[in-house]
């Protein structure tokens, strides 16, 4: 039996502005944006990713503290044209390290506003071979 990791809850203080900050500076696509009297809950999901975040107003969503979370990894095919990407659309990313000259030892961060903190990992295999085929993204398998 799978088991996937789809749903990974970030804490924020402003939904509104996680909001633009993930979709308009980060490009993740916004899948929903659901708000009732009771509650309001945002996902988004990466490019060719199988898992998203989520943040809201819910009780288990406020658990933790905004910019708590720390580490949450990305992965991109490449490294130099991922941090010119989000630098562009006035993302703060820290500088490429290399750590291992092979596939897989490349890597950079960026932050969101609370502070929750990203890794972005270089594996350039990803770009023949990415781990979710296109014709597999999104919902009911049309690309996002």
């Amino acid at each position: 039996m799978d088991w996937t990791l789809e749903v990974v809850i970030l804490p924020v203080s402003d939904i509104d502005r996680a909001i633009e900050f993930y979709r308009d500076k980060v490009g993740f696509h916004l899948d929903h944006n659901t708000q009732t009297e009771q509650m309001h809950v945002v996902q988004l999901t990466p490019q060719g990713s199988g898992c998203s975040i989520v943040f809201g107003n819910l009780p288990s969503q406020n658990e933790m503290a905004p910019g708590s979370m720390r580490g949450l990894q990305l992965v991109v095919s490449d490294a130099q044209a991922a941090r010119a990407e989000l630098v562009g659309r006035g993302v703060e990313a820290g500088e490429i390290m290399v750590i291992d000259p092979r596939d897989g030892g490349t890597f950079f961060g960026f932050s969101d506003p609370d502070g929750n903190s990203w890794a972005v990992q270089e594996l350039k295999v990803r770009a023949e071979k990415p781990l979710i085929p296109v014709e597999a993204r999104g919902r009911f398998g049309a690309d996002m």
